[in-house]
């Protein structure tokens, strides 16, 4: 239809949906609607209609798009109708409509592909501007939740900016991933991620990771999802495999390598990496600059970015300082030449010969860009079971005590850390503490497990001078009377511990802040410091007693609801104590109450605890299983197949499971472990009933599980048990249950459970072979325990050193050929090696040379067992009788930062 002089003015719209395909009666299938009054549409009821008529101005519509001015000022045969009919998706052209006429649009991930589309044809340069501006917004989001980009989405953009050759489209998509990949490499669709994205991704500047070893796993885990894709892409597989030579393998945790050598993908690379991290571990403290060299340095730069909120530096002991002033500088190639004379000139007074002293000029500190972190995680504790550290002294290795003095010496720049890990460091000391509390007072979370050398007064005085602390991790230290004080004292003060008393309980002490708290084996703090300190605690929500001197009326005079976490094992509470507790505490989901002998004695005896005399055990377990939804749960004494039917609600969701000493399921009970807990990840059976259909059901079943231990177990199992591939599996210990295993059983293991880290076994055939299907199927383990396995020390050890990353071994006997110096040798062939434990039976010379402060580079303890023979009658029809070697003493070596403890202890350690 021809407009008319007077409508010239204005212009209508027909917009009908082609993909609508729903038939509606016709008076209700349009709508009328104008420009004109924007502010009074119903916008979710226009959109229900299949056709909107849209009354706009014809000057706004040319002014604005560029299709609308070919089509209404040029020649065309619409320029003078004042009808227009448009065929696109209804929403989409609703907001171009809105966009043209001066209102800002809510755009999303969901619908910036068909915005752009629309603003491409209609030529909105202004719709353009607004999607450029969003997206340029959102990647520069540190919080990937806050512009709500999800990661399909992500692929989506990519791919369709990849179709219209858009360089800005790709660049912000890249930079996006980049300054998210902790997040997106957590998602289950990161595999469908583009090569091109990622590799572009990954040489991004703005590449944010917590450490290489992230990295590594999420390339890795890439490769092995695409494989298909690989072999029908024209790429050739060794293009595919380049995206691994981003990784910068001399900043891997020597575990980590060490174990990626029998990777089919990732060996090449594991080799080169494991040979670099020596390289830089055998550097004298002088030597570490010249080292570096003068060419490119990037492959040893920690990705630092000013995206970074976590920084995890564990398992690396190859980091220098030199290395983190390295990360720490700007990259820029100019900068760093100008500044290299600076750390040179620096270097003397920063790596001392004895380490004592580790200064960084104050010229530097401007130049350092740590002001996002806020976690750091400096243990090198890689291990999950053992408490070990890092503890090495010698100057041979510069990835020892510089490299934690230097963080501390940042002054300034630690400023905003909120969650600091040095777990298992024995080198901390209460100096590098005192610099902690002086320039990390915004600490909210300390972990400082087994961190020896640190003394009670100078954790009390960091726990006065940090006082938004809510997670405290002092397991395994001298945490006792003076840090309990300080945590319930009402208000942060440097007085004299002394002075304060028990017993006053104010509102405001630090102790009613705080959220989690596990300070097991801290055996310094007495029953009443634990009364006390309990008393105050009512915000925890984790809580870890262990080994300590936990009574009823400590546990009783816990007042909080919140718990999740609660582990009191191997301590004296009655099972009426922690029923109080677990009535109280309907949130908790995991338990640890094992080797708790007096869980279950048929009433409590301490007049004191504010319970119940009344009490049977069945409470306990009637109670979990009617309101608490337990994760994990370890137990001993009192646990039958009575007690299980009770706990069946609680355990639906079970992913860790420990039956103890004292704990007896039968057979059956075991069988439906798989039916009754479908989740679980680690299954540890000590003193159970097995057999062969039993543990064939569990691991056919439970394919996700992680850790198996069976210990001192009855019944009759053989090879046919483990003849099942299984590749999640992590930890393995099988003790005093396989005494057929022999060398060929040993390599059916190797096979079936490849991505072994711990491995320990204790009873078995074995010959000296056996060290070289250890060394060789599992290149990566951290911990091995053998005992009582044949001849494999029989002819000494050699192969075992090619276990380069472990960190725990024990060898005891296995046959009398370990050389004297075995020890020595160790610890300067394995730099992660912390425990050494040994049996003097097996020494080749009767006895073992013990290392010096100078020769045990990272050791921090060593046990050596000694044992008495004793006649043993073998029957009336021999002649003679054996003797039987019986455990007499240990000789316990302990190192801190300063000295070594040497004890002699009747326990078989």
């Amino acid at each position: 239809m021809a407009s008319s002089s007077g409508d010239d003015e204005f212009v209508v719209l027909v917009c009908s949906d082609p993909n609508n395909q729903i038939e509606t009666d016709i008076s209700n299938e349009e709508i009328f609607i104008s420009t004109t009054d924007f502010s009074t549409w119903d916008y979710p009821s226009t959109l229900s209609f299949s056709t909107f008529k849209i009354q706009a101005h014809r000057n706004r519509l040319i002014e604005e798009s560029s299709y609308f001015r070919g089509l209404l000022s040029g020649s065309f045969s619409e320029s003078c109708l004042d009808y227009i009919s448009i065929q696109w998706q209804s929403e989409t052209f609703l907001n171009v409509v809105r966009c043209i006429f001066g209102f800002r649009l809510d755009i999303t991930s969901k619908n910036f592909i068909p915005l752009f589309q629309a603003a491409l044809y209609f030529g909105v340069e202004m719709l353009l501007m607004q999607l450029k501006s969003w997206l340029s917004e959102a990647s520069l989001s540190k919080d990937p939740g806050l512009f709500q980009i999800q990661l399909e989405d992500l692929i989506d953009i990519w791919d369709f900016g990849l179709e219209l050759d858009n360089g800005f489209v790709q660049e912000i998509c890249a930079s996006y991933l980049a300054r998210n990949f902790m997040w997106a490499m957590s998602n289950k669709i990161f595999k469908d991620t583009p090569y091109e994205l990622l590799l572009l991704c990954i040489k991004h500047p703005h590449l944010t990771i917590d450490g290489e070893k992230h990295l590594s796993d999420a390339l890795l885990i890439w490769l092995h999802s695409n494989t298909e894709q690989l072999e029908r892409s024209s790429k050739t597989e060794c293009e595919f495999f380049d995206i691994l030579k981003q990784i910068r393998i001399s900043l891997l945790p020597l575990w980590f390598a060490a174990g990626k050598r029998s990777s089919i993908s990732f060996s090449e690379l594991a080799n080169e990496s494991v040979d670099s991290i020596f390289k830089l571990m055998k550097v004298t403290p002088k030597g570490s600059m010249n080292v570096l060299g003068d060419g490119d340095l990037s492959h040893l730069r920690i990705r630092l970015t000013k995206y970074s909120k976590k920084v995890d530096l564990s398992g690396c002991p190859q980091i220098t300082p030199m290395i983190l002033l390295l990360s720490f500088l700007p990259n820029n190639h100019n900068s760093y030449l100008a500044l290299r004379k600076t750390i040179k000139e620096s270097a003397s007074n920063f790596e001392q010969a004895d380490g004592s002293k580790c200064q960084i000029t104050q010229s530097l500190l401007p130049t350092l860009s740590f002001e996002a972190v806020l976690e750091v995680d400096i243990s090198v504790i890689s291990s999950s079971s053992a408490v070990i550290s890092v503890a090495p002294n010698r100057a041979y290795f510069v990835g020892d005590k510089f490299s934690m003095t230097s963080l501390y010496h940042l002054g300034p720049s630690l400023s905003n850390i909120t969650k600091l890990t040095l777990e298992g460091r024995s080198d901390v000391c209460d100096s590098h503490i005192q610099y902690i509390s002086k320039f990390c007072a915004s600490l909210c979370y300390l972990n400082l497990k087994g961190c020896i050398s640190v003394t009670d007064v100078c954790m009390a005085n960091l726990i006065r001078r940090c006082t938004k602390l809510q997670s405290l991790l002092v397991c395994h230290t001298s945490f006792g009377m003076n840090s309990v004080l300080a945590l319930c004292n009402a208000s942060p003060s440097f007085s004299n511990s002394q002075s304060a008393q028990f017993g006053k309980r104010p509102l405001d002490s630090l102790a009613s802040n705080l959220q989690l708290l596990h300070m097991g084996g801290c055996k310094c703090a007495d029953e009443a410091s634990l009364l006390e300190l309990l008393s105050q605690t009512q915000m925890l929500k984790s809580l870890c007693l262990r080994d300590t001197n936990l009574v009823d009326s400590a546990l009783c005079s816990f007042s909080g609801s919140l718990l999740e976490v609660l582990d009191v094992s191997n301590t004296m509470i009655s099972g009426a104590a922690l029923h109080h507790v677990v009535c109280t505490n309907p949130g908790l989901k995991c338990l640890n109450a094992r080797g708790c002998k007096n869980l279950f004695q048929p009433e409590n005896t301490k007049k004191e605890a504010k319970i119940s005399s009344s009490y049977s055990c069945e409470e306990l377990f009637i109670e979990l299983g009617r309101t608490c939804r337990l994760e994990e749960i370890a137990l001993g004494w009192g646990l039958s197949y009575f007690s299980l039917q009770a706990l069946k609600p609680a355990i639906l969701s079970l992913r860790v499971m420990t039956v103890g000493l004292g704990g007896t399921l039968p057979e059956d009970s075991l069988r439906l472990l798989p039916t009754t807990c479908p989740l679980l990840e680690s299954l540890v059976l000590y003193f159970q009933v097995i057999s062969d259909c039993m543990i064939i059901n569990i691991l056919t079943s439970l394919r996700q599980l992680q850790t198996l231990a069976l210990c001192y177990c009855l019944g009759d199992i053989s090879v046919s048990s483990f003849n099942l591939s299984m590749p999640n599996l992590r930890i393995l210990k099988l003790e005093r249950v396989t005494p057929w295993m022999t060398n060929n059983d040993l390599v059916l293991l190797t096979r079936n459970c490849a991505n072994l880290v711990e491995l320990s076994l204790l009873g078995s055939k074995l010959n000296s072979d056996a060290q070289c299907i250890i060394s060789h199927g599992w290149p990566g383990l951290i911990s091995l325990h053998l005992e009582d396995c044949g001849e494999v020390t029989e002819n000494g050890v050699s192969s075992l050193f090619n276990c380069i990353a472990l960190e725990n071994l024990l060898l005891r006997h296995n046959g009398s050929g370990i050389q004297r110096n075995f020890i020595l040798e160790a610890a300067s062939k394995m730099p992660m090696l912390r425990q050494v434990a040994l049996d003097v039976c097996d020494a080749k010379e009767g006895d073992f040379d013990l290392p010096d402060d100078a020769d045990r580079y990272s050791l921090r303890s060593v046990k050596i067992a000694r044992c008495k023979s004793t006649r043993c009658n073998v029957g009336s029809h021999f002649a003679d009788t054996t003797r039987k070697p019986v455990h007499r003493e240990t000789l316990v070596l302990v190192w801190n930062s300063t000295n070594v403890v040497r004890t002699v202890v009747k326990e078989r350690l």
